[in-house]
Formats: structure tokens, C-alpha cells, sequence
């Protein structure tokens, strides 16, 4: 059966079999909070089909995503920077599964392979791609645009055309109120390239949607297939609704 987390999935046999034996498959729930800020990290998490939003607090303002984990990363690379607590909030986006391990276990296994190191240390580099583009994107990229892109993320972390977004998570992500988000939204549904009712979006037009979208989502999706191992995002399972 093909390994479904691409971290994992990059790693030669040998590495994957000692480590997976001390992962276990957990269930996260759509608004689960696994890690919060300042508090240590007590488990790595590697989704398979979960997707999760990293909320930075801002003082006086609502939270602000910085970035999204799927299948093709994990939660918890500050343990492999030497850091043991988290610098977020990392709150469960869509309901699914993930491969769970103990950080005392992580640190250990992170240290006697080198392949591990190789496949996080590529990731993290990744995530900082991420982090930048967004900075820039927020402060320079028109609501419509930036709601295509982090729309687009969203499917190709999930794998699936459809899933469920709050207005409220989108605004995070967006940086934006409630009312930004209701317009941009009804933009892009009045131009059929989505269908969004009662926070469940399908897209309907995934070439039109990155044709919305800035430039910013090629940049990160770009970075991740040029990396060994990487996958074609538009590879993608048949859509199912996420709970």
C-alpha cells in the first residue's frame, strides 16, 4: 500500500520500517487545536489525508495563517531546529488521518538517519518559501487573488476538489474580515470557478482558479515538485467531501 505522507514516502525502507514502528495512526478532528504557543510539542505529526492551518496570535487582531500542512509535510519541525515548543497555533482544517509519534521518539529517529534529515530539512526550507510568499502576497496581492491561491493550496493538500472552509478560517488566512471574504467568494462563484455554501467549497474550475489566482501559488507549488520525490498536484485522488 503506497505511503501516503510524502516526508515519509521520500525515505529509503530501511529508515521508514524503524520508524514506523513507533507512529501511530491518530484521527484529527475539524477544529482540534494540536499545538498552541509557547506550550512544548508533545507529538510530531505526519497527515496523510488532514489538513492543518499554523495560526500566528497578533495582538488586538485576529489570528493570521501562516502557512498549511497536508500530506506533504509534518507538525513539529522545531524539535528538529533544537526548539521544543511551538511558535503557533495549529489548529485541524479538515477532519482526517495522520501518523503520530512521540517527540522524544522523533528527536531520537531524526538523529540516527540521515535520510530523515535530508527529507525535513528539504521540508522546512519548503515551509519557509511558504511563510515569505504569503508575507508578501497579504501585503501586496488583491483578496480575490490571495483567496484562489490559498484555495488552490487547500486542494492540493487535501487531494480533493471539495472540502470545508469557514468564513472565519478564511479570514485568517486571508488577513481580511468577514465581509472581504463573502465578496471575494461570491467573486469567484459568480465566474463558476467555485461553489461555496455554508463553509463547504467545490471547485469547479481548477484551470480557472489558477488563472485567478497571483503568481504566488506557483512559487510554493514549484518548490515542492522540483524537490526529489515531489508530486504533481494536479495528481489527484477522486474528490470527496470532508467532514
Amino acid at each position: 500500500m503506497p505511503i501516503a505522507n510524502s516526508i515519509l514516502a521520500a525515505l529509503p525502507s530501511k529508515d521508514y520500517r524503524r520508524l514506523h514502528a513507533l507512529l501511530e495512526p491518530v484521527t484529527l478532528i475539524f477544529g482540534e487545536v494540536l499545538y498552541r504557543p509557547g506550550e512544548p510539542i508533545q507529538h510530531v505529526y505526519f497527515p496523510t489525508n488532514a489538513l492543518v492551518s499554523l495560526l500566528t496570535p497578533v495582538e488586538g487582531h485576529m489570528a493570521l495563517e501562516i502557512g498549511l500542512v497536508g500530506r506533504e509535510g509534518m507538525l513539529g519541525i522545531p524539535l528538529a531546529l533544537g526548539t521544543h515548543d511551538s511558535p503557533v497555533r495549529a489548529l485541524v482544517q479538515g477532519s482526517g488521518v495522520a501518523l503520530r509519534m512521540n517527540s522524544a521518539h522523533f528527536l531520537s529517529g531524526f538523529r540516527q538517519s540521515a535520510p530523515l534529515q535530508r527529507e525535513v530539512h528539504r521540508y522546512i526550507h519548503e515551509r519557509m518559501v511558504q511563510i515569505t510568499q504569503t508575507a508578501a502576497c497579504n501585503r501586496f496581492h488583491l483578496v480575490e487573488a490571495r483567496l484562489a491561491r490559498w484555495l488552490l493550496m487547500t486542494r492540493d493538500r487535501v487531494q480533493s476538489d471539495q472540502f470545508r472552509l469557514t468564513q472565519e478560517l478564511l479570514g485568517c488566512m486571508l488577513g481580511v474580515l468577514r465581509v472581504a471574504v463573502t465578496r471575494a467568494a461570491g467573486a469567484l462563484q459568480q465566474r463558476k470557478l467555485i461553489r461555496y455554501r455554508r463553509g463547504q467549497i467545490h471547485i469547479l474550475d481548477g484551470q480557472g482558479l489558477e488563472a485567478a489566482a497571483c503568481g504566488c501559488y506557483q512559487v510554493v507549488k514549484n518548490v515542492h515538485d522540483r524537490a526529489p520525490g515531489g508530486h504533481s498536484n494536479h495528481e489527484r485522488a477522486p474528490a470527496a467531501a470532508m467532514a
